[in-house]
């Protein structure tokens, strides 16, 4: 497993990438609601990202056919943008991987549409600790195990399932890059966290205790196996000699 550690300038162009998406989320933040179909959004972003000179890396990856990953209620992750109409009380993730000039950045948010329930409300709030925790712990000479910890120690204190088959992953020209950072594990263990390292952290949750999930028929959607809801939020962080720099926030 050879980890590609990026220059000082390289990051910068992810950075670039992270900052169109960054900007693409909070915009459409702005813009969605109860009535909207995540077909909608799919093509409002594509059409962004157009106007910046930008491209949606999913598409077309390994066959994947929509510019975004759209996931409501209880699908996880990968779901196909379609023309049902949100409702009041869904929550619906937006996952995004830019590409500007070959440079990729990865951000996954999970929006409340109206007036959510408490169960939701609750998965949501604790899934958005567990991404603050985890990249607290995105710092050099932690191990990728101190970041998986960080989350799992979120999910177990709010009771909440842990989607463990999915992953946060390095990033950089290519869309998953070593090393690989799970949601689960112990402290001081895995890969050394070095300068110049590049990678996402995104915990993907479930309400349900569990964390068990089926594919569809699709070969891409993900859904809870027990019917509960799932949340997922994911940014891209540079590994520093200091602090974790977000390169997908604004």
């Amino acid at each position: 497993m050879k980890i590609n550690l990026k220059t000082k300038e390289e990051i910068l162009k992810i950075r670039e990438a992270g900052k169109i998406l960054a900007e693409c989320h909070g915009e459409l933040a702005s813009r969605i609601r109860p009535g909207m179909t995540t077909l909608e959004i799919d093509e409002w972003v594509e059409q962004y990202l157009a106007g910046r000179k930008a491209t949606p890396e999913q598409k077309g990856y390994r066959g994947y056919p929509f510019a975004t990953c759209a996931s409501v209620n209880d699908v996880v992750c990968h779901g196909f943008p379609n023309h049902r109409q949100l409702q009041n009380g869904d929550i619906v993730t937006i996952d995004i991987v830019v590409n500007k000039n070959g440079w990729l950045a990865d951000s996954a948010w999970s929006y409340r549409i109206g007036e959510v329930s408490v169960e939701a409300d609750r998965l949501l709030t604790a899934t958005h600790k567990a991404l603050e925790k985890g990249i607290a712990q995105a710092v050099a000479g932690n191990r990728v195990g101190d970041i998986s910890a960080a989350v799992q120690g979120v999910a177990r204190e709010a009771g909440i399932g842990i989607v463990k088959p999915l992953i946060g992953h390095g990033i950089g020209r290519s869309m998953h890059e070593p090393p690989d950072v799970p949601n689960f594990g112990r402290a001081h263990t895995g890969p050394l966290l070095r300068e110049g390292m590049v990678i996402t952290v995104e915990p993907i949750l479930t309400s349900g205790d569990k964390g068990a999930v089926l594919w569809d028929d699709d070969g891409w959607t993900i859904r809870t196996a027990d019917g509960s809801l799932g949340g997922h939020y994911e940014h891209t962080i540079a590994i520093t000699k200091g602090a974790p720099v977000i390169l997908t926030s604004l």
